[in-house]
């Protein structure tokens, strides 16, 4: 005999409550020659066909979101997270009714963070539901470009998180190799601040604490070698001010 729970479980109805689909977002952000980008897709389909937009898409019915992040920004861009040294965190849930034409969509978006040398980015290759993936500036799109669906305010908001927690913490090192110079991290912050307003002696004794040297260097253009450092503390304190 079934128990109670296996009994109301048996008849639940879930078709007579209203249908949510579920789908991913992702802002994948990273940098080259100081200029904070992040991978873009151009629709290929209705709703917003040809528009710009964040790569992401819906959620399968064996798959968790994170899962489904990984697999839409392969699809979407051709970039496969786990060949590279990158940190993705869930970013927020976006839930407004009419945030999708087409039905009710609620989007588990997510950060990553794609560590780079600063002197190129990966490439980008459109899937066969988009007619182009590309890497744009940041600051550039949020000025002069249009997104699909709520993609502007995910966007922003995955920027101020990342431009808030950079104060307090070496979260911009995740934009860089695991051993980086002092130059390279200030270009990060430089980036994602989108200024060019910080003393390279100042940034210096802020970031030296929290750093360990390597013991290493590396050639430069110009000048003497420059010092390899990692991450030795996660949290800045006193916390690096963002230029006003």
């Amino acid at each position: 005999m079934a128990t109670e729970e296996e009994q109301f479980l048996q008849d639940y109805a879930p078709r007579e409550y209203p249908s949510v689909a579920l789908t991913v977002d992702l802002v994948v952000f990273a940098v080259k020659a100081s200029t904070l980008h992040a991978a873009f897709v151009r629709r290929g389909g209705h709703p917003f066909k040809g528009a710009l937009a964040l790569p992401g898409g819906f959620v399968g019915p064996d798959e968790d979101a994170l899962t489904a992040a990984w697999r839409e920004l392969q699809e979407e861009t051709g970039l496969e997270l786990g060949a590279h040294r990158a940190h993705v965190e869930q970013l927020a849930t976006y839930s407004s009714p009419g945030r999708d034409p087409r039905m009710r969509v609620v989007s588990v978006a997510h950060l990553a963070l794609l560590a780079t040398d600063g002197s190129a980015l990966p490439a980008l290759n459109p899937g066969t539901d988009t007619e182009a993936a590309q890497w744009m500036p940041v600051y550039e799109v949020l000025a002069n470009e249009t997104l699909a669906f709520d993609h502007r305010g995910i966007l922003t908001a995955a920027l101020d998180r990342l431009a808030g927690k950079i104060e307090y913490t070496l979260t911009a090192a995740r934009l860089l190799p695991e051993e980086f110079t002092l130059y390279q991290l200030r270009r990060v912050y430089q980036a994602v601040w989108n200024t060019d307003k910080l003393d390279a002696g100042n940034f210096t004794r802020k970031m030296t604490g929290a750093l360990r040297d390597t013991g290493r260097k590396v050639l430069r253009d110009k000048g003497a070698p420059a010092a390899l450092f990692t991450v030795r503390d996660e949290y800045l304190s006193p916390p690096m001010m963002r230029p006003v």
